[in-house]
């Protein structure tokens, strides 16, 4: 199975993209997609857009896991968050890819077995389950990964796949 991960911004749009087969992680791509602070807000939408567009089709996944949007205090940047998450989700719809959604706290429980690990933690962990030589940077594009981790344990269990399947939902 191949997940993009993602972890939606509307300054940088971190992404992971993992084969995941026989409880073994391959990594195929990680990076971000960043727009420039002064830009006209619209046209940052419109490059997330593209961007994730390109990324969809060049990748092939099956499946997109993306962190379920919290509100914590500043509700100016949770909307603008909510707007890049929006492209980010139509990006998918377009190219038929199934997105699911994880908490922070399901990526921490999958990732380092415990649900209020700290963010270093998860990043070293995700390093450490991918073989890689350092963390990914920038931050985002760690927890991407963690959240394509993520999914590949929860969404890959026999009774997820029972669920999403149409003859077990039509049957």
């Amino acid at each position: 199975m191949r997940i993009l991960g993602i972890d939606p911004g509307y300054a940088i749009v971190g992404y992971g993209v993992l084969d995941y087969q026989n409880n073994r992680f391959s990594v195929v791509d990680f990076g971000a997609i960043t727009t420039p602070a002064g830009m006209d807000f619209n046209r940052r939408l419109e490059i997330i857009y593209d961007e994730m567009d390109l990324l969809i089709k060049r990748t092939k996944p099956e499946a997109m896991a993306i962190e379920k949007l919290f509100y914590n205090t500043n509700a100016k940047t949770v909307i603008d968050v909510g707007q890049a998450r929006g492209v980010i989700m139509l990006a998918a719809q377009k190219n038929g890819l199934q997105a699911f959604e994880y908490t922070p706290l399901q990526v921490k429980q999958s990732v380092v077995g415990y649900g209020r690990a700290e963010k270093k933690q998860v990043q070293e962990m995700t390093k450490l389950m991918l073989h890689l030589d350092s963390v990914p940077k920038p931050d985002d594009t760690a927890d991407a990964l963690a959240m394509a981790i993520c999914h590949a344990h929860t969404g890959s269990s026999l009774m997820n796949k029972l669920k999403t399947d149409k003859k077990f939902r039509e049957w």
